[in-house]
C-alpha cells in the first residue's frame, strides 16, 4: 500500500473532479483519487448535497460508478430531495448510482460489541460488482455514537480508512460537528480524523446581520496546493455552488475593441463611440438622477441591435420599471414580449448577495444574454458583510468580462460618500471600465441634472459636464453652455440664453437702421456728385464756346482788314504783314490792334500822297 501511496504521489497525486462549481478549482482538479476525503460541517451546511453531486457527477458525466452509504436518511427521502436539484437519481440504474440505507433502527437495544465489519463486508461485494469508484459514508458521526468509548471510535475509523484505501475508491466521510469541533484538537470525536485523512473540507453555516452565510474551507490536502481562504457557497437550484474569483494565471477575458451603443447619441460621442463590448459600466448618483433610465436606455439599444438582454431591478417591479421609463421614450414591452429581453425583479429574491449572484448567472446562462443590467448594485451592501458583498461585486465583474458579457451597474450614493470619489459603498468604481456620475446641480433655486465622465479606460473621453435632460421623446445632453466661466444649466441658462438673443436681435436692428441711414446719405452724395458734375460739364462747354467765339471774332477782324486794304491799294509788304498779324491774332491781340490801326493811318496816307 505504500509503495502504491508513493507512486501516485510521485505522478503528481491524481484527482477525482467533483463536478461542483468553483470546487474544482479551487483544488486544482478535485479530491484526491483513491484516498479520503473528511467533510465536516454543522447542521444544514450542504455536507450530504455536497456528497451525493459528487457521486451524480461520477455516474452521469465521468463514467465512475458511485456508492452512497445513508446513517440519517432512508434512501427515498434521499432520492426525493436529489430530484429538487434536477438529478434524476431514479432514472441511474443501481449499476451506476447505489444508495444503502444504513439507518440504525430506532429501537435498536445493543447487546454486546460493535463494528464496522459487516457493513464493509457488504460494501466490498457491491463495489466488486458495480466496478464504483466512488464512494460515501453519510453521517458516520451516527453509528460511530454506537461504540462505548473514544478508543473503539478510533478504532474503527482507521478500519475504514484502511479498507477505503485497499480498494483504491475515492470516498467521502461527512460528519456534523460544531464550530470547536472543527477545529485540530485530538481529544475532539473527528480531531485525530482529521490528521489521517487526505484532504479535509470544512463547512460553515451562519448568520451575519441577519443574512445567511455559507462558507467552505479546504483545511488540508495532502500532495497538492490549494486555495487555503474560506470561499462563500450557495445551494442552488443545479445544487452546490461554489463562488470564487478568477486565480491569477486562470482564464482570459475577452478584450474586444468592437463599440456598442450606450442608447444615448450624444454619451456616445463623449465616450469615443460607446461602451466597449465586454466592459464593465458603472454609472453612479443620488436617487432620482435618471441611473435606471440611463440603464433602460442601453437596454433598448442593445434589443434595437438584436442582442440578448437581461435587466435585474432590486428598486421596483419589472412591470413599475418599464412603465417609468415608457415615459421618457424608452419602450421596452415589445422587447419582453419578442424575449430578447427578459426583466427581473430581485425583490422576490431573498438571502445573501452570493444568492444573487448565482441566480443572475444561472438566468443569464439560461437568458444567453450579452448584455446585462443590474439597477442598482448596491443593494448588495446590505446583504449581510460588507467585505463579503464587496467580494462579491468582484466576481460579478469578473464573470461578465471571462464571458464577454457588457455589464452595465447602476450605484446608489448617500451623503457620506457622495464627495469622498469612493463610487460606491461597494468600492468598485476601481473595477469598472467606465465609469459615469449622474448629479444634481442647483443653480438659481433649480436643481438640474448633470453628467460627467470619470473614467473611461482605453479612449478618449469627454472632460464636460452635460446637462441631463429627460423629455417625452427620449433621453439626451445638452450643449454646453458657459457664461462667465461657469456652466449654466435649466432656468438659469434659458434666461442668459434669451437675454443674449434680445441683445443680439437689438444689435441687428440698429445695424439694419444704420445701413438704410446710410444707404440715404450716400444717394445724396451720389445726386449732389452728378449735379457737380453736369455743372462742370456746362463750364467747360461755356468756356470752351467762348473762346471759340474770341477767336471767330478776330479771324472775322482780320479779314476785314485785308479787305479794307485790298480796297485802298495796300503795299504787298503792309498785305503781307497783316497776314502775318491775323495769322497770330490768338496768341497777341493787342498787337494786332495796334498794327492794324498802323495799317489804317498809312492806308489813309497812302491815299492823301495820290491825291
Amino acid at each position: 500500500m505504500k509503495s502504491t501511496l508513493a507512486a501516485a504521489t510521485a505522478k503528481g497525486s491524481p484527482k477525482t473532479r467533483t463536478g461542483i462549481t468553483g470546487f474544482d478549482e479551487i483544488t486544482g482538479g478535485g479530491l484526491p483519487s483513491g484516498r479520503t476525503t473528511l467533510l465536516i460541517g454543522g447542521p444544514g451546511s450542504g455536507k450530504t448535497i455536497f456528497a451525493m453531486q459528487f457521486l451524480v457527477h461520477g455516474a452521469t458525466h465521468a463514467g465512475e460508478p458511485g456508492i452512497f452509504i445513508a446513517f440519517e436518511e432512508s434512501a427515498e427521502r434521499i432520492v426525493s430531495n436529489a430530484e429538487g436539484f434536477g438529478w434524476k437519481l431514479s432514472g441511474l440504474s443501481n449499476e451506476r448510482l447505489s444508495i444503502i440505507d444504513a439507518q440504525p433502527d430506532p429501537d435498536l437495544i445493543q447487546s454486546g460489541t460493535f463494528d464496522l465489519g459487516g457493513l464493509l463486508a457488504v460494501l466490498e461485494v457491491r463495489v466488486a460488482k458495480m466496478g464504483a469508484r466512488r464512494i460515501v459514508f453519510d453521517a458516520l458521526d451516527i453509528p460511530l455514537s454506537l461504540l462505548p468509548d473514544a478508543a473503539s471510535k478510533r478504532r474503527e475509523v482507521y478500519r475504514l480508512h484502511a479498507w477505503l484505501l485497499d480498494h483504491n475508491l475515492t470516498g467521502i466521510v461527512t460528519a456534523k460537528a460544531s464550530g470547536a469541533e472543527t477545529a485540530v484538537d485530538g481529544e475532539k470525536l473527528f480531531g485525530f480524523m482529521q490528521f489521517m485523512v487526505d484532504c479535509a473540507v470544512v463547512l460553515k453555516h451562519g448568520v451575519a446581520l441577519g443574512i445567511s452565510q455559507r462558507s467552505l474551507r479546504v483545511q488540508k490536502y495532502r500532495g497538492s496546493s490549494f486555495d487555503e481562504n474560506e470561499s462563500p457557497f450557495v445551494i442552488g437550484s443545479s445544487g452546490f455552488e461554489l463562488a470564487m474569483a478568477r486565480p491569477l494565471g486562470r482564464g482570459v477575458s475577452i478584450v474586444s475593441l468592437e463599440r456598442v451603443s450606450s442608447g444615448v447619441e450624444r454619451l456616445d460621442t463623449m465616450l469615443g463611440g460607446g461602451y466597449y463590448r465586454g466592459a464593465c459600466v458603472l454609472i453612479t448618483g443620488f436617487p432620482g438622477t435618471a441611473k435606471t433610465i440611463l440603464s433602460g436606455s442601453f437596454a433598448q439599444a442593445a434589443c434595437l441591435r438584436g442582442e440578448q438582454t437581461m435587466f435585474v431591478s432590486f428598486d421596483a417591479d419589472s412591470n413599475e420599471v418599464m412603465r417609468d421609463l415608457s415615459s421618457v421614450g424608452i419602450h421596452l414591452d415589445p422587447h419582453v414580449e419578442s424575449g430578447c429581453l427578459r426583466m427581473i425583479s430581485a425583490r422576490t429574491v431573498t438571502g445573501s448577495a452570493e444568492t444573487f449572484l448565482v441566480r443572475i448567472k444561472a438566468l443569464a446562462r439560461e437568458q444567453l444574454a450579452r448584455c446585462v443590467v443590474i439597477d442598482p448594485v448596491s443593494t448588495w451592501a446590505k446583504s449581510g458583510d460588507g467585505l463579503a458583498a464587496h467580494s462579491i461585486a468582484e466576481r460579478l465583474i469578473d464573470w461578465s468580462k471571462s464571458e464577454g458579457i457588457t455589464l452595465l451597474c447602476t450605484s446608489l450614493l448617500d451623503e457620506l460618500s457622495h464627495r469622498k470619489e469612493s463610487g460606491t459603498s461597494l468600492q468598485i468604481s476601481t473595477l469598472a471600465d467606465t465609469w459615469i456620475h449622474v448629479d444634481y446641480l442647483v443653480q438659481a433655486g433649480e436643481r438640474n441634472r448633470g453628467l460627467s465622465i470619470i473614467k473611461s479606460r482605453g479612449t478618449a473621453h469627454s472632460n464636460q459636464v452635460r446637462e441631463l435632460i429627460l423629455s417625452d421623446d427620449g433621453v439626451t445632453l445638452a450643449d454646453i453652455y458657459t457664461a462667465g466661466g461657469e456652466v449654466l444649466m435649466g432656468t438659469l441658462r434659458w434666461e442668459k440664453e434669451n437675454a443674449r438673443r434680445a441683445a443680439s436681435e437689438l444689435a441687428e436692428l440698429t445695424s439694419k437702421l444704420t445701413g438704410v441711414r446710410l444707404d440715404a446719405e450716400e444717394a445724396e452724395l451720389q445726386v449732389r456728385l452728378k449735379s457737380l458734375q453736369t455743372e462742370l460739364v456746362a463750364k467747360q462747354v461755356e468756356k470752351a464756346l467762348l473762346t471759340r467765339t474770341a477767336a471767330s471774332q478776330e479771324d472775322e477782324l482780320s479779314r476785314g482788314d485785308h479787305h479794307v486794304r485790298e480796297l485802298r491799294g495796300a503795299d504787298a509788304a503792309s498785305a503781307d504783314d497783316a497776314a502775318s498779324a491775323a495769322s497770330a491774332a490768338s496768341a497777341a491781340s493787342a498787337d494786332d490792334t495796334a498794327s492794324a490801326d498802323d495799317a489804317a493811318s498809312a492806308d489813309d496816307a497812302a491815299t492823301g500822297d495820290e491825291k
